[in-house]
């Protein structure tokens, strides 16, 4: 049986910054830029705290089934309120999206990538 990649965005609203974490949050900003971005199995963090208080993670998960998306989105989530709690951040509407890139479609070049092994 073939592994199963998956990305999971976990979203949410930081709630309730003091003015200390929210210095603190900014002065990190660089590290946690949306340009920055990436799919993780650690999950990376990005946010534009100067915009507006809402904050995304990227994780990287796999599995073996098609269920097991359920379970690395759960990890996600678990992981994103951890990381958030650790550090005292209050957090509000966490929800979690997660794609398996094996349903994915494909993109124009690996269109012409499997028709070019086909002929």
């Amino acid at each position: 049986m073939s592994t199963r990649t998956f990305r999971i965005t976990v979203r949410g609203v930081f709630d309730g910054l003091t003015a200390e974490q929210r210095a603190e949050l900014l002065a990190r900003a660089a590290e946690h830029d949306v340009l920055r971005a990436a799919f993780t199995p650690e999950g990376h963090l990005s946010y534009d705290l100067a915009a507006r208080s809402a904050f995304t993670f990227r994780f990287l998960d796999s599995g073996e089934e098609e269920e097991d998306i359920l379970e690395a989105s759960e990890r996600a989530e678990e992981a994103a309120k951890a990381w958030l709690t650790e550090r005292g951040y209050g957090y509000k509407n966490l929800r979690s999206q997660a794609e398996d890139l094996s349903q994915a479609p494909l993109g124009k070049r690996q269109r012409r990538a499997a028709a070019q092994k086909n002929v």
